[in-house]
């Protein structure tokens, strides 16, 4: 996972549940040296490559994962794990799994707090980190409207900017649209765009043919987990450091586009990642999970969230915040069940 304060209390809950812990971060730049150090004594933290290669053989039982890496390197002695991303879950369904996968990013929870308010918030807040930028009155294209990209334009909408939707699923297209985004081409969109903000789970997303017909001083930045959604070779070599987490690259006409975090993912690269008021979802997701991959015999393969896992941490969610909400009478239930 990505070792940031969030991730710190999800391992010390683990602990305190009895489990010995090893971490190691989900992408390079996205593990935190203060985080890291304040574990100390009793959890192995370890950096990107070389943290997954020495935590798959340190020997886990039940892998917590953002990006699959690590279950693809120990699945087949595992009893069981969980993937955070859709990006990992795509990797997953590719393998011939020895264990059950929990797909976490599929839960109600994980869709409609983490991936919409999380990265809706934090990717805007990596960008204005990384560039000092206004977002009112710039026109921000957002490639990619899943639950993580309409989070991103309704922030950004928020922030007093144009939304401009590139996608290529129909349905998420007319939902885009009917919530008041203009929806284009993503080659017509690079015409208009001030900032581009990938977030699809696919490879290049962003290429030469959009390059091309960028503006000048354009700002590409990625939300994805993997940094394959802009295509660093068809940016060119000229490349200068203007921030420290900003490259401009030169074109070949002399316009200039410019580059946030070297393409990787820009709310953990240049912020600090969603805050801790969504993540203690995910990460309830994350440890009740671990829980019942432990107690229940399950089957190998990719399976969801037990719904009443869902609804459990919805439940402490709300108990955190102070809300209460009703409850049905004995006579709603019977009527809801009549037909059963």
């Amino acid at each position: 996972l990505h070792v940031t304060a969030e991730t710190a209390n999800l391992v010390l809950a683990l602990r305190v549940g009895g489990a010995e812990v090893a971490l190691c971060a989900a992408n390079p730049y996205t593990a935190q040296p203060d985080v890291a150090a304040a574990l100390g004594d009793g959890v192995h933290v370890g950096d990107y490559a070389k943290g997954i290669a020495t935590v798959a053989a340190w020997g886990p039982d039940v892998v917590l994962d953002d990006g699959a890496e690590l279950i693809a390197a120990t699945h087949e002695r595992l009893r069981g794990a969980t993937e955070e991303t859709r990006s990992g879950l795509v990797h997953v369904r590719s393998l011939d799994l020895g264990c059950p996968v929990l797909a976490v990013n599929e839960a109600t929870a994980e869709r409609a707090l983490n991936d919409r308010f999380g990265t809706g918030q934090s990717a805007l807040d990596g960008i204005v980190r990384a560039t000092h930028m206004l977002l009112a009155g710039q026109t921000i294209v957002v490639l990619g409207y899943g639950w993580t990209g309409r989070g991103i334009a309704l922030r950004a909408r928020g922030a007093g900017a144009s939304v401009v939707v590139c996608e290529v699923d129909p349905l998420r297209a007319l939902v885009a649209r009917m919530e008041g985004f203009d929806v284009l081409p993503a080659a017509v969109a690079a015409e208009r765009g001030d900032v581009f903000i990938t977030v699809t789970g696919s490879r290049d997303v962003l290429r030469r043919e959009h390059f091309d017909r960028m503006k000048d001083g354009a700002v590409l930045a990625n939300a994805g987990h993997f940094d394959v959604e802009i295509s660093l070779p068809d940016l060119g070599d000229a490349a200068t450091e203007v921030l420290p987490l900003v490259q401009s690259f030169e074109q070949p006409d002399g316009r200039r586009l410019n580059l946030l975090a070297r393409g990787q993912v820009v709310n953990l690269a240049a912020a600090q990642g969603h805050p801790a008021g969504v993540m203690d979802v995910s990460f309830a997701l994350q440890a009740l999970s671990a829980e019942w991959l432990v107690r229940e015999e399950v089957p190998a393969g990719v399976q969801p969230v037990p719904p009443a896992i869902d609804a459990e941490v919805a439940r402490l969610k709300l108990e955190a915040l102070g809300v209460d909400i009703d409850t049905m009478t004995p006579d709603q239930e019977a009527y809801l069940n009549r037909w059963r």
